[in-house]
């Protein structure tokens, strides 16, 4: 079974690099250097290498060269998503567009008499919505199984601005189930990653882009029994510095967690289709 280890890869002298090449030598320079950090990594880490190579070759359907180049394009892009966070959350968020599709969605729900919730994947860079989205009558709190390392995580802190999203880790003690429920009983805003599970965790399957895929049974049983619309929500990269916020309402029976998976999945696939370069998980996601 596919499982997410739980952690980011870099280095903290890495993340240093890039901070100083965006605050001295700009944003452009940052990303003329990921060139030949995407290449290092596209050669460097064979088993996420193969995992995005299957991703093209065997879910999209896409030639073996085109399937190697992408892969490469692959890490690209998400370095790019990595210095974009960095850059805005370092204070130069003027130096991006953004465009909102569906942001209303958003906002009702946020003024909604009740705890609103927000699905995500990891697709695009949805962190990076909460600089340019501005303030909600509810804070999110994103329920997220990525747990940086904690030399890059402290330091990130000393450097960026407060972050407007609350993060709920998914750790081992169940002590996030305790805090997922309390937002959810003071009526506040959620946002599940809904594509990433760890091990011992339960899970539901679908199929997804062809075959079989496990997915987290948590955000989807939880979603599906309450009495409030479910959005799913993507932040997703264009040319030009440019983010593109897509926030659809779920359509799904209540009560019901696998017709609600299966309007994710369906979800998921059709965002990719326009974006498929922006699929960020760099493990075997459709191995049982």
């Amino acid at each position: 079974m596919a499982e997410w280890e739980g952690k980011s890869r870099g280095t903290v002298s890495g993340y240093k690099i890039f901070i100083f090449l965006i605050k001295h030598a700009g944003i452009s320079v940052a990303y003329f250097l990921l060139i030949f950090v995407s290449l290092y990594y596209f050669f460097s880490s064979p088993r996420q290498t193969g995992a995005i190579y299957r991703y093209f070759r065997h879910h999209r359907k896409q030639a073996f060269f085109r399937s190697a180049i992408n892969t490469y394009r692959n890490y690209f892009v998400f370095g790019q998503t990595i210095i974009d966070k960095i850059a805005i959350t370092a204070g130069l968020e003027h130096k991006y567009t953004y465009e909102f599709d569906g942001i209303d969605q958003i906002r009702q729900l946020a003024k909604d008499n009740s705890a609103g919730i927000l699905i995500s994947a990891h697709v695009g860079n949805f962190e990076v919505s909460q600089y340019f989205m501005g303030e909600f009558d509810k804070k999110i709190h994103l329920v997220t199984t990525d747990e940086e390392r904690r030399a890059i995580k402290s330091y990130l802190a000393n450097i960026m601005a407060k972050p407007k999203t609350e993060f709920i880790v998914v750790n081992d003690d169940l002590s996030h189930v305790f805090e997922i429920n309390r937002v959810i009983d003071e009526k506040g805003m959620i946002c599940f990653t809904g594509d990433r599970f760890v091990e011992g965790s339960k899970t539901m399957t679908a199929d997804f882009l062809g075959k079989e895929a496990h997915f987290p049974a948590g955000p989807f049983l939880i979603s599906s029994r309450l009495s409030t619309p479910v959005l799913f929500v993507y932040v997703m990269r264009e040319r030009r510095r440019h983010y593109h916020l897509y926030a659809r309402t779920a359509t799904f029976n209540h009560r019901d967690a696998q017709s609600l998976l299966q309007a994710y999945v369906q979800s998921i696939a059709h965002i990719l289709t326009k974006y498929p370069l922006q699929w960020f998980n760099y493990y075997d996601f459709w191995k049982t």
